[in-house]
């Protein structure tokens, strides 16, 4: 069973940038597809973006495509979000999930496993 640790959330203005990590602790990780989910205040889970267990294939929610960027390091156990341009409606708390297998998927219900979460907050 992986254990997964987000880090990187915090408090930003609008049009600035954070970078998120997920931390894994199954050293198979590459073998996991991983993905980030965002929920925002009285809202329902949302996909924000996939990868691969290799990284060669990523895909994004319409929402944040063009603005954040997946990808992860297998050497490392470690999956980043690099989020740019931000906007008040990327304030979510945002989840990182894994699935034990090697293609990606948008739905939640697919993933096996997931993080505490990571607060980010975005100012206007």
């Amino acid at each position: 069973q992986v254990q997964l640790v987000e880090s990187g959330g915090g408090l930003v203005q609008a049009g600035g940038s954070l970078r998120l990590s997920c931390a894994a602790s199954d050293s198979t990780f590459s073998a996991y597809a991983m993905g980030w989910f965002r929920q925002a205040p009285g809202k329902g889970r949302e996909f924000v973006t996939a990868i691969s267990g290799s990284g060669g294939y990523k895909m994004y929610g319409d929402s944040v495509k063009g603005r954040f960027t997946i990808s992860r390091d297998n050497a490392k156990n470690t999956m980043y979000l690099q989020m740019d341009s931000l906007k008040p409606e990327d304030t979510a708390i945002y989840y990182c999930e894994a699935v034990q297998r090697p293609y990606v998927s948008r739905r939640e219900y697919e993933y096996s496993y997931w993080g505490q979460g990571t607060q980010v907050t975005v100012s206007s």
